[in-house]
Formats: structure tokens, sequence, C-alpha cells
């Protein structure tokens, strides 16, 4: 199940190295919702979500995603999509988060970095005359 590494991330979890072979992986894609707030879609590479109450052990490919606004956790997801409220993000440049654990609670990474994807978004004020949504864009960082 990979070797646990004394390095952690921001957030004091122990990071759990794995080849980059056949890695679990992860993409963020952030797009504005027609309501206010953003839709957060999650696609993953050899990973699954594992079920609430899953036994607490590490197994490869299987776990858990955290979502991040700005450094910051707002959510821990089992599920691929997930609605960021409006207030959230105000105002300004931001920047979305999804990075992958294991049951256990460590990090999957490869070579040293945690297996994250992070997607900016640009949050501007509303414009009467404005018809085009706010831009994002999304890179991967899986363990470069």
């Amino acid at each position: 199940m990979g070797k646990v590494l004394d390095e952690t991330d921001e957030t004091g979890r122990n990071l759990r190295e794995v080849p980059k072979q056949n890695a679990p992986e992860v993409a963020v894609e952030v797009t504005p919702d027609s309501a206010g707030g953003w839709d957060v879609r999650l696609a993953f590479r050899h990973f699954r979500c594992s079920a609430p109450g899953a036994r607490p052990a590490a197994a490869i490919g299987r776990g858990l995603a955290h979502l991040f606004v700005d450094g910051r956790r707002i959510a821990r997801l089992r599920t691929p999509a997930y609605h960021l409220a409006a207030g959230l993000v105000p105002h300004g440049t931001h920047q979305i988060t999804a990075r992958l654990y294991a049951d256990d609670g460590t990090v999957w990474a490869v070579r040293g970095k945690p297996v994250e994807s992070t997607a900016d978004i640009t949050v501007s004020d509303v414009e009467t005359d404005a018809a085009e949504p706010p831009a994002t864009a999304a890179s991967a960082v899986v363990g470069e």
C-alpha cells in the first residue's frame, strides 16, 4: 500500500508514496452555476472513492478527496461532484484544489508530492451587460 513518508502536507497528514505507474490521479473542473456559486467535478484515474464508514486502512487506489479553496479545506468528498457556494469564493482569483487521501488519513503521493489538481477561478463583479461567465482554468499536478 505504498510507503508512509515522514513528510506531511500543510494539514499535517503524512504522505503515502506510491510508484508513478498506476498511481491514483485526479483532475478538477470548476464551472459557474446558473443560480450562483460553482459546480466542481472531479475525474479520477486509478482511484475510487470509498463508501462512508469505510475501514480506516489504506488500500491502493481508494479513499476520498479533500477540497480546498485557497489552501483552506472546505469539504471531504466521497463523490466526484460538489456545489461550491458563491460565498466561499468572493471577488478575485481563487485556487480550488482537490487532493487524494487514503482511508487511513494519509495523502497519496508520487515522488514526494501529493496527488492533487488545481483549478483557478476568477470571480468578477456582476455587470449588467456582461453575458460571459467567469473563466476557469485547470492544471493537474501528479507528483511533479
